[in-house]
């Protein structure tokens, strides 16, 4: 028998690995594209980190909500929906850009992965704190790296400033959402089964500052927020990028490799 508590633990485990499967797509554009060869390895790497991470989440999430019936499995998820059911926030499904809005962009997005999985390393569910309990260790080089960088783009000549201040501001409107509390995750978070994302906004964001204004760059208030990518409502360039993610799959279905 499903109950509303895990239908809704599987909504939050599809969310967290939505996110981490689409930055980790964003990634994989990016091998051949980076500054340097080592570059190219290094975001990868941080790549397949995320996707093993997407993995877990995802084959949890399809667990969960089977109860005693078939699990959708990992591939199910990841190349049988349409846009309207993915859950990813807009932060991760950006298009590749400049190399200073990659930057930027994990930045923001490795902070709030380490605060949030260091709050989950004690979960309940033997799978989602497993998980956690991995990707802090993984996420807390991805924040090394994209600090790194950060500073010797903002710190470095004109050029790398002006890039890099530019990319703090591309990326501004897209924060907010990763902090945003809804119903769901309201009532897993009362139960002990979800970390507010609200809870965790002062501390990312005193670390994102930190790095910040270390590589003399001002932090840039947006005068828009993105909403809706935990309901499905996405931005023009998910479906495109889903369209490249999916196409293997949905041209050969039924194939294995």
């Amino acid at each position: 028998m499903i109950t509303r508590t895990d239908l809704s633990l599987a909504t939050y485990c599809l969310r967290l690995g939505d996110d981490a499967l689409v930055m980790s797509h964003r990634f994989g554009e990016w091998v051949t594209y980076a500054p340097q060869i080592e570059e190219d390895v290094a975001l990868a790497n941080i790549g397949l980190d995320l996707l093993g991470q997407a993995r877990a989440l995802l084959t949890r999430s399809g667990e969960l909500a089977a109860g005693d019936g078939p699990a959708a499995t990992e591939d199910d998820l990841a190349y049988w929906r349409d846009e309207r059911a993915f859950t990813n926030v807009h932060l991760v499904e950006q298009p590749r850009g400049d190399f200073a809005d990659v930057t930027v962009r994990l930045l923001w997005f490795a902070a709030y992965q380490h605060a949030l999985y260091a709050a989950l390393t004690d979960h309940p569910d033997p799978t989602l704190g497993g998980v956690a309990a991995k990707a802090v260790k993984e996420v807390a080089y991805h924040l090394d790296h994209a600090t790194q960088w950060v500073l010797r783009l903002g710190d470095g000549t004109a050029e790398s400033h002006r890039r890099a201040q530019d990319a703090v501001a591309a990326v501004a409107p897209y924060v907010d959402e990763l902090f945003t509390d809804d119903e769901l995750v309201t009532d897993l978070a009362d139960a002990g089964l979800a970390v507010l994302p609200s809870s965790l906004r002062a501390g990312v964001q005193s670390v994102v500052t930190a790095v910040l204004l270390q590589a003399t760059l001002t932090p840039v208030t947006p005068t828009w927020h993105a909403r809706g990518g935990r309901a499905g409502v996405h931005s023009e360039s998910m479906g495109p990028m889903l369209a490249v993610m999916q196409h293997l799959a949905r041209s050969h279905p039924g194939a294995s490799w």
